[in-house]
């Protein structure tokens, strides 16, 4: 046995080819169908070869000769030689050479560079049995340069440099040629050509520089903020700030897809960590595709001049961009998954031109120019429809959706022109952009701005500096709205008719910290907005107006389908469906704004229909107006059992049929989380469910997997005739089933469609009525309420509207245990005087990636109060 061989042949170079063994004096094959990677790093290493980069069979090789004499070989892989691994026994079954197997070996065992400044750069040096062997720089490449940049963890190649840069190696020269296509993992995954008469020498040796590092992080702090990481050498490591600025900050929150900086905190806000603290110079190019592309010089671990940690807190706004412009520029670009593309532009407004400026820290909006003012986009045109109340911090927090948008030209592209980063005036705490605390910018910071005799003449120097319209009130602030920080100006005297705040006179600029008594607000007429509220979607509801500063509701005197469509219109929200009377959405509280609104239709505003005048009414809020537009959608799955059946969507006013063309299962899984079934689903085919008798909606939907809900997804505009025959309508299986809820006549609360808010919010899971899981009543089930930046504010008003006095704690983590059935809402955001949670700001209805495990919850301080509901005459 001691005389047995083993070699390969016919391949590349010594260290691949066709298996081969002698024994008996003769030479052989081996022959097996199940030959695998175990199996091939056996033979590997037993000929001195490293380890198995692949094993063949097939002949792969070609056809051998002579006995078969191993078959069906099962090697465990640390077996010293291939005959030790299990077989049936030498020469025990003569099979075709055709099933001949095969390996291809690393040929070497290790990868270093060496002679360079860092671990990231030197003479490629490759290890084969006990010595280090360089390579040739006539058999190496810049793909070469990337992988061995990449398997050492080192970033991305800089490019490699020939005759011997960094000095001439002592010991043999690799005598093969790599091949690489650059995105392998390993040098050794290359393909790879002997070259037995190869005539290089030490001066020839090739050397490589990568970018130093393999990526980047923020530790300490949040997923968008935090203390800046580089690995490097395949250590992490904090950046030194000694050479961090603004611009590599900006362009390294745009690479982690957090938006843009906020601000560079110093001091080591995120700790100093435990780690090294790589000092270099950190450069980016804007706009750049992948994060390895921001080059990082001179790094090492050098001593940091002033010891401290490069950091950075991001805005945390994924996905938009402005491009072929200036930074604050440019045609608008979004972001679905890994694809830019340009938005369409036929339903872009100044709204949310105005989120995206604020978003990328340029301003506001001054000007939405149309056609390609910028330039026509070139790759994806995306058909998303924002809808923007104006106050989200990321234009993704705004309402939106694809589906069924008509065509999109290349021409129609959406623009905008922002002011810019010198904007020296904000107005916060407000609904809008218009209304709100005032503060003045002063060098790098926000100040307050303070007067005790703050009047409608300096209110108008504010708006109108703002492009906010006029002024229409003044006021002081509630005592948690009010500023806390420097003061910028104080004691201010405008005549009315001044451009900017700073030139009225005279005023003191402060650094200082001061009281916060002195606070003024400011509400102008641009903040004027419209809503639909309590309904089953932002198209459906309550007709609710914010009029200086407060949301009042409209009276159903003379209330007509021609009243309905200017509100349908101003939202874009379609035409009137339904003109709703008697409180059919829920009786509103406060204010009644409008009554006896005569429209013609042809208003752009709803407000500037005829009326009796602002507060002038004779009603009650069992009057208040109610509208149903033709763009409010719902989703259903009929004749199953609502987790299952055939797929229909309400547009218009009807309830239709969607077609299958193109329908994935991705598609089914998001319609079946988003009607609370699960999360996945089956097509079913040949009628299962029956066959429909309305319109047949929409066709050709395209979802992927980044997608939130079906409105979302991209699809053909919406046709009552979008199918060529009932035989394509969609049929869905889920895989979950709802909850049951008992079948009660949509005549009592909650199901009845005039409950008041009070009577859709509950808490469940405490001691008594007054503490719990907090739960809403949204079409048709209760669902929770995600913990994301739950705090006190948005605890009081659910304590205030359940009538059980303040909040004495905001609890998270689903502290009275996990709730069941949809996540209804994410990232609500109250101020604190809010009457009702749904006043409060909140990602869209159903929009939320939470999961039950983070339900939101309340503890109030006092106990119900109970009082009998009037009852509804409509």
């Amino acid at each position: 046995m001691c005389d047995d061989e083993l070699r390969l042949k016919n391949g590349s170079s010594p260290c691949a080819g066709r298996v081969e063994i002698k024994h008996e004096g003769q030479w052989g094959t081996v022959c097996d169908g199940d030959w695998d990677i175990e199996d091939a790093e056996v033979v590997c290493r037993q000929v001195g070869c490293g380890s198995a980069v692949s094993a063949h069979g097939y002949s792969y090789f070609g056809e051998g000769a002579g006995r078969t004499w191993l078959y069906r070989v099962d090697c465990q892989g640390n077996e010293s030689a291939l005959w030790n691994c299990s077989h049936i026994g030498w020469g025990a079954f003569n099979c075709p050479h055709y099933f001949d197997t095969g390996v291809i070996c690393s040929g070497f065992t290790g990868l270093r560079l060496v002679g360079g400044a860092t671990t990231c750069s030197g003479r490629v040096e490759v290890e084969h049995g006990k010595s280090w062997e360089t390579v040739c720089d006539s058999h190496f490449d810049h793909k070469a340069a990337t992988v061995i940049c990449n398997e050492l963890e080192c970033g991305w190649a800089l490019g490699p440099l020939g005759g011997a840069h960094f000095g001439e190696g002592h010991d043999l020269i690799w005598k093969e040629e790599f091949q690489c296509m650059g995105n392998e993992s390993h040098l050794t995954h290359c393909h790879r050509v002997f070259l037995p008469n190869m005539t290089c020498s030490h001066s020839d040796d090739i050397s490589v520089i990568c970018s130093g590092y393999g990526g980047y992080r923020l530790a300490n702090g949040t997923r968008c903020s935090g203390r800046v990481e580089l690995r490097h050498g395949g250590t992490w490591g904090a950046l030194c700030d000694s050479q961090w600025d603004f611009q590599a900050a900006n362009t390294l929150c745009q690479q982690l897809d957090c938006g843009v900086a906020l601000s560079i905190p110093g001091r080591e806000l995120f700790g100093k960590g435990d780690r090294p603290v790589w000092n270099g110079t950190f450069g980016c190019e804007r706009d750049e595709s992948r994060r390895r592309d921001c080059l990082v010089t001179a790094l090492g671990a050098a001593e940091c001049p002033h010891a401290s940690a490069a950091s950075v807190v991001c805005s945390g706004c994924p996905g938009g961009r402005l491009v072929n412009g200036t930074e604050c520029s440019g045609r608008v670009e979004i972001r679905y998954g890994d694809t830019w593309g340009t938005l369409c532009g036929s339903q872009w407004d100044l709204q949310a031109a105005h989120v995206l400026c604020r978003q990328l820290r340029c301003g506001d909006a001054k000007s939405i120019p149309r056609g390609a003012h910028f330039g026509e986009g070139d790759g994806t045109l995306w058909r998303d429809v924002f809808h923007c109340e104006g106050t989200e911090s990321c234009l993704w927090d705004c309402a939106h959706a694809a589906l069924g948008n008509p065509s999109c030209s290349p021409r129609e592209t959406a623009s905008v022109i922002c002011s810019g980063h010198s904007q020296s005036l904000r107005l916060l705490n407000g609904e809008s952009r218009c209304d709100g605390r005032v503060e003045i910018a002063f060098g790098d910071m926000w100040g307050r701005v303070l007067d005790d005799q703050w009047d409608m003449n300096d209110a108008s120097v504010v708006c109108r500096q703002l492009q906010c319209g006029v002024a229409e009130k003044v006021y002081i602030p509630l005592k948690y709205e009010r500023g806390t920080g420097p003061v910028g100006l104080r004691n201010v005297q405008c005549a009315g008719n001044e451009s900017h705040l700073m030139l009225c006179s005279p005023f003191l600029s402060e650094t200082r910290q001061a009281g916060i008594t002195e606070d003024v607000g400011v509400v102008c007429s641009e903040s004027r907005r419209i809503r639909l509220i309590n309904g089953p979607g932002r198209c459906a509801g309550r007709v609710e107006i914010y009029y200086q500063g407060i949301w009042g509701t409209v009276c159903d005197d003379f209330w007509d389908k021609s009243d309905a469509d200017v509100v349908c219109k101003q939202l874009g929200c379609g035409h009137a469906i339904e003109a709703a009377l008697s409180a059919h959405y829920g009786e509103g509280s406060g204010q009644i704004w409008l009554d006896d609104v005569n429209c013609t239709g042809s208003e752009s505003k709803f407000w500037e229909c005829p009326s009796r005048g602002w507060g002038e009414h004779n009603c009650r809020h069992r009057e208040d107006a109610g509208v149903l537009c033709s763009e409010f959608t719902d989703l259903r799955l009929v004749n199953g059992d609502g987790c299952a059946g055939r797929l229909e969507v309400f547009y218009n006013g009807r309830w239709g049929s969607i077609c299958s063309n193109q329908m994935t299962r991705v598609t089914a899984a998001i319609i079946c989380r988003q009607l609370g079934c699960g999360d996945g689903g089956d097509l079913a085919r040949d009628f299962a469910y029956g066959k429909g008798s309305g319109p047949m909606w929409l066709d050709h939907i395209g979802c992927h997997e980044n997608h939130q809900s079906l409105w979302q997804c991209p699809s053909k505009s919406w046709d009552p005739q979008s199918c060529n025959n009932r035989a394509e309508e969609t049929h869905i299986s889920c895989t979950g089933i709802k909850e049951k809820t008992t079948q009660t006549p949509f005549t009592e609360c909650p199901y009845s469609t005039s409950c008041t808010d009070k009577e859709k919010l509950r808490v469940v899971g405490g001691e008594d009525v007054c503490s719990g899981r907090v739960e809403v009543w949204h079409r048709g089930f209760w669902g929770t309420v995600c913990d994301d930046s739950w705090d006190m504010a948005d605890a009081d008003v659910v304590c205030k509207q359940l009538g059980c006095g303040p909040a004495v704690s905001a609890l998270n983590e689903s502290a009275f245990g996990k709730g069941t059935g949809p996540i209804w809402l994410e990232t609500v955001s109250c101020r604190g005087a809010e009457l009702s949670l749904w006043e409060c700001p909140a990602q869209p209805w159903g929009d939320s990636k939470c999961h039950h495990k983070e339900g939101a919850a309340v503890n109030c301080s006092g106990a119900i109060k109970t009082t009998a509901s009037p009852l509804k005459t409509g």
